[in-house]
């Protein structure tokens, strides 16, 4: 068990008020926002204590939606993309309304049904720098190559012979074309919680 502050104490698991889901440390939630007319946040719970008084508290690494991040939301940024950024904050489990899962892409396009709890992560995302880790991201459009979205969730590997002869400037080390992700450095308020 982690080290806490006097007067803490960690827990292996909190029940979402009202609710019988029970939350443990590495799950993913969603926040209630102080706006009600934003969305919900999406957090991944990295620690659960309750203090001497049983007020209990989460500490919860941030996913941003590509609108929240420098540079905002681009053409290659899916409907449910989130980012897993650096940005670490403790919150009332009382603002936890829900669960939620963020799977790599891969999984997430596997998915035979995408529910409204279900989200995909892609990149790690540096919050003071708006900078994301990896910096570059695999290409790949199923239409382009005559193929429907059900074949392609098939593949595991694809290399295009009309691009293999390319320049291998414009290439990941998988074969895949690549966009950059960077982009116009703009000025963003801090996110407040």
């Amino acid at each position: 068990m982690a080290k806490t502050k006097p007067g803490k104490k960690d827990l292996d698991s909190y029940t979402i008020k009202g609710t019988n889901k029970i939350v443990h440390s590495g799950d993913c939630v969603l926040m209630r926002p102080s706006d009600s007319d934003k969305p919900p946040y999406v957090a991944r719970v990295e620690k659960i204590e309750a203090d001497h008084r049983n007020n209990v508290k989460v500490k919860v690494r941030w996913y941003y939606r590509p609108e929240e991040s420098i540079g905002g939301r681009r053409q290659f940024h899916g409907a449910k993309e989130l980012f897993l950024s650096d940005h670490y904050d403790v919150q009332s489990a009382h603002t936890i309304e829900g669960k939620c899962v963020v799977h790599s892409f891969k999984n997430y396009t596997k998915l035979e049904n995408v529910g409204t709890e279900d989200y995909f992560c892609r990149f790690e995302y540096k919050a003071s720098t708006g900078g994301f880790t990896p910096d570059r991201v695999a290409v790949f459009h199923p239409s382009c190559m005559g193929m429907s979205i059900e074949q392609a969730k098939k593949l595991d590997h694809f290399l295009c012979s009309d691009c293999s002869s390319a320049d291998d400037a414009n290439r990941s080390p998988n074969g895949y074309p690549v966009s950059s992700v960077s982009g116009p450095k703009v000025e963003t308020k801090r996110r407040k919680r």
